[in-house]
């Protein structure tokens, strides 16, 4: 890499991570390709922090008294809360312009109006109705199970944007933050990463890593669907990926 655009370093990752994927006061120092390979590569470790954060609160009302549904609820808003709603608007976006019928580009220009159509108010409903259910059945068993399933969610959203980044996917837009950092992951880079996640997560459950790989082909099978009908990604479909590869990894562990 040439010196006008120096490999990024670990911290220049992580702060493009935290500060593009969550509301948390990060200052971003860089905002280039290389920091954008390491953002994305590092994006797992801030899937790590909402996670904590989401179990951290379901946990503590479960221990004040409350009751499994009010937990369930409160792991979900809190990764809304951190992301400011980013990837829940761009789900919508994206079963906007899926749902639309219409060419590539006439679809592009509904996800990027500011309203939401009925396909995205129904998909915004079924998806957190499913995620609450998911997490109140798994607090209803015992806090560990509903607090690993909040962490194993978060933490498989943001891997699935790691591999959503990789080289060959290209960017359906000259702009925006799909453009910034569309095929900035070398492939081997995404599956080392997603090695380290999964051995990771099977330290604390087998069964939640296995949830990790079912969520990261559910977010793959939504990655290929979106490339195929807007040629591309977008912030949105990047949203619409997390949000499906999270709400699956869920699923994974009602089971």
């Amino acid at each position: 890499m040439s010196a006008t655009n120096p490999r990024a370093s670990l911290a220049d990752g992580i702060r493009f991570a935290f500060g593009t994927l969550t509301v948390l006061p990060v200052r971003v120092t860089r905002w280039d390709r290389a920091a954008a390979r390491a953002g994305m590569l590092s994006a797992p470790l801030a899937g790590l922090v909402v996670g904590l954060g989401a179990a951290g609160l379901g946990v503590a009302l479960s221990f004040l008294g409350a009751g499994a549904l009010l937990c369930a609820v409160a792991s979900v808003a809190v990764p809304a809360v951190l992301t400011r709603g980013l990837h829940l608007d761009g789900l919508a976006d994206v079963a906007d312009g899926l749902g639309s019928g219409k060419p590539a580009e006439d679809a592009l220009r509904i996800m990027k109006q500011s309203d939401i159509g009925p396909f995205g108010v129904v998909t915004l409903v079924l998806v957190l109705l499913a995620q609450v259910a998911v997490l109140a059945q798994l607090y209803a068993d015992s806090w560990v199970r509903g607090a690993v399933a909040a962490g194993v969610c978060a933490v498989t959203a943001r891997l699935a944007l790691t591999f959503a980044s990789r080289a060959g996917v290209p960017a359906a837009r000259p702009e925006g933050l799909g453009a910034a950092v569309a095929e900035t992951v070398p492939v081997r880079g995404a599956l080392v990463v997603g090695a380290v996640v999964v051995a990771a997560v099977a330290g604390v459950s087998l069964q939640g890593a296995a949830a990790v790989v079912l969520g990261c082909g559910a977010g793959e099978l939504m990655l290929r669907r979106c490339v195929s009908r807007f040629g591309g990604v977008t912030g949105d479909v990047f949203g619409a990926v997390a949000e499906v590869a999270g709400t699956a990894a869920l699923v994974a562990l009602s089971l």
